[in-house]
């Protein structure tokens, strides 16, 4: 009798523990594939029952999604820097909670490739290092320069201008006279006015700036060419007038008046002209009986 008693209470309570266990928890542990290391922040998600229903591993790497209803699910594992893992169809049921011990791989990125290419800094294809090459805009972009190359070329890293009145330059302590000048391809001894015998520098430079084409200065380790070198190289090349247009320039300044004229000769064969004239400024103020006190006779 007792025994059919219980029986009953049993069978009238079954339908209590039934509605009590219509959810239950999935959790789990999560490492690095590999050293077998907890990840931390580990995003989890059941996607059918919407990305805001998951949780987040802790310090230890475990994780815990509580009140999962019955039935099967799809879980979303996401971590930066890993391979994204998907569980379709996971079982849960009232009886026991999911357990899911998982490892997520590092994910590999191919990316396109790098290449990397050098710059050209010099015209001489046997120089290495030591070498500078400048163009026009150079000599008068520099403080200084007064469109002259040697004045320019004293801003360089050692480099160093004698004196403000000359443009001998003084490469590496090096002495002024071992630095060599040479002008499409021919060795000269001192392209400047007023120079001294024996020297490389001079107060006013013959070379116009205007009609110099990108040029190499060196200041060491001189290919063998250069043999008569021992503190720099100046290798200077003359540009070509311009091929498609007359072009006319005037300019009034230091190193003296100029005019310039340049065009094309004949446009089909690509051939130019390139005319330069300058005459002394002070030879003018001379002329107006203007004697200032640096005059061309007192140099």
């Amino acid at each position: 009798m007792h025994r059919l008693i219980l029986f009953s209470i049993c069978f009238l309570l079954l339908p209590g523990f039934c509605y009590a266990q219509h959810s239950q928890v999935i959790k789990g542990k999560i490492v690095d594939k590999e050293s077998k290391t907890p990840l931390i922040g580990v995003a989890l998600s059941l996607r059918d029952m919407g990305n805001s229903f998951g949780a987040v591993t802790d310090i230890n790497g475990d994780f815990m999604i509580s009140n999962v209803s019955v039935g099967k699910h799809t879980l979303t594992v996401n971590y930066l820097g890993y391979e994204s893992i998907i569980l379709n169809d996971i079982l849960v049921t009232s009886a026991k909670e999911v357990v899911l011990p998982l490892e997520m791989e590092e994910a590999v990125v191919k990316i396109k490739e790098a290449t990397i290419t050098a710059k050209k800094e010099h015209i001489n294809e046997m120089a290495l290092i030591s070498t500078k090459t400048f163009d026009v805009q150079e000599t008068e972009r520099y403080a200084g320069s007064r469109g002259d190359p040697a004045r320019m070329a004293s801003n360089f890293a050692g480099v160093q201008g004698g004196d403000d009145s000359r443009n001998d330059i003084i490469i590496r302590g090096n002495s002024p006279q071992g630095v060599l000048w040479r002008l499409e391809g021919v060795d000269i001894p001192n392209p400047n006015h007023f120079a001294i015998a024996g020297t490389t520098g001079g107060p006013v430079s013959i070379l116009n700036n205007k009609t110099l084409a990108n040029s190499d200065f060196y200041t060491g380790a001189f290919p063998a060419e250069y043999g008569d070198a021992v503190a720099g190289v100046f290798d200077i090349n003359l540009r070509n007038g311009n091929k498609d247009r007359y072009e006319f320039t005037g300019q009034f300044g230091f190193l003296g008046t100029e005019l310039l004229a340049e065009g094309p000769i004949n446009q089909k064969r690509g051939s130019s002209y390139l005319f330069s004239y300058r005459y002394s400024t002070l030879q003018i103020f001379q002329s107006l009986n203007i004697n200032p006190d640096f005059a061309v006779d007192k140099i």
